[in-house]
């Protein structure tokens, strides 16, 4: 008898839980990215698996390219940004990442040594082996100051001068942000921010979100280069935002706004950038890029946004793989060669040391008394 209770409970447990999971996979979760938050169409999933952004600026006016790459089901998805003035987008371009990945990578270098390691002859056994905005009016609170197709993205540009306001226009547009949101926006709002609401959709019908989208480029005025970042406090997943900052100096963050601390992958002087970073900067005849990454284990715990500035000096950085190879000469062992010849005088002197023994012992004996 307990026997069998004990059998209806645990399958009593197993069709909960089967329930449970069901129940959670018609929940949208809120996902929100370095500088923005997003949030999928009800009854769809969407997570943002990576982030990739560029920030130009050049004393006086700032210029963020991101890319997102998405997973899901989603075929709707809304994304919002603060920005501190009045923004113009556009299209990124995509070669833009692959030029900065190619420019920040790792050099490799060769390091030798002298005495053999494991894997080496003879010890192998003989084998060899990352301020202020415009004023919003006061009327309307939520003001549309721009709507615009690029691509898959539904752009509005919006001021707003109450964050209930903006959330309610954001949901009765297509924006189905979480509420906690209106909290997360205060602070903007009352700092005069405007916000770019972007709304995701394939241009195919019927298409899903998903794999790397267009990057979107935004300009706009700034005194102080700035990165938007109090809106991943909504995130539910750890978060990696990686950065390049290209101005005049060698960059870095205020603080960490409550992750670990950002690790610098490169730091120089790129002459006369062309391609897509030349595009992206004005040609000049020499840009600084700084690539920072940082990781938020405890997205709640972000206190602000990134504020950049520059480092106390413009030193040079990049990161090195190393290959370590035994010194040879002539494709030999340099430490056999020395071995070998330590044991080659060792011999002649040995010989030496006989010979002239010998002979002294002969001259002895021939020597008459």
């Amino acid at each position: 008898m307990r026997d069998a209770q004990r059998l209806w409970r645990r399958a009593l447990l197993v069709a909960l839980a089967l329930v449970a999971l069901q129940l959670g996979s018609l929940v949208a979760p809120a996902y929100a990215c370095g500088c923005g938050a997003m949030v999928a169409q009800s009854g769809r999933q969407l997570s943002v698996r990576q982030e990739t952004s560029a920030v130009r600026w050049d004393g006086r006016s700032e210029q963020i390219v991101m890319r997102l790459t998405v997973d899901g089901n989603a075929r709707r998805a809304a994304w919002i940004m603060p920005v501190p003035s009045r923004a113009t987008v556009k299209l990124g371009d995509r070669r833009l990442f692959d030029e900065l990945e190619s420019l920040s990578a790792p050099v490799h270098r060769t390091r030798s040594y002298f005495w053999p390691r494991g894997g080496d002859w003879p010890l192998d056994g003989g084998r060899a082996d990352g301020a202020g905005a415009p004023s919003a009016a006061a009327k309307p609170p939520v003001e549309v100051v721009g709507r615009q197709r690029l691509g898959p993205f539904d752009v509005a540009r919006l001021t707003a001068t109450d964050p209930t306001a903006l959330r309610d226009w954001l949901a009765r547009n297509g924006f189905q942000l979480p509420p906690a949101l209106a909290t997360e926006l205060r602070p903007y709002v009352e700092q005069k921010w405007e916000y770019v609401a972007i709304r995701l959709a394939p241009e195919q019908p019927g298409q899903t979100l998903g794999g790397p989208l267009d990057p979107l480029s935004l300009t706009f005025a700034s005194d102080r280069p700035v990165y938007p970042m109090r809106l991943s406090r909504l995130a539910k997943t750890p978060q990696t935002l990686n950065l390049y900052v290209l101005a005049a100096h060698r960059m870095e963050t205020a603080s960490t706004i409550g992750g670990g601390p950002p690790e610098t992958l490169f730091a120089g002087r790129i002459a006369h950038p062309s391609g897509a970073l030349g595009d992206l900067t004005g040609r000049p005849d020499a840009v600084y890029l700084t690539a920072l990454t940082q990781f938020f284990g405890q997205p709640s715990l972000i206190t602000g946004d990134h504020e950049l500035h520059p480092s106390p000096d413009d030193t040079p950085f990049q990161r090195a793989w190393y290959t370590d190879e035994l010194m040879t000469v002539g494709g030999i062992p340099a430490w056999l060669l020395t071995v070998g010849g330590v044991l080659l005088v060792l011999a002649v002197g040995g010989g030496l040391i006989i010979r002239v023994r010998r002979t002294r012992r002969t001259r002895g004996a021939l020597t008459p008394s």
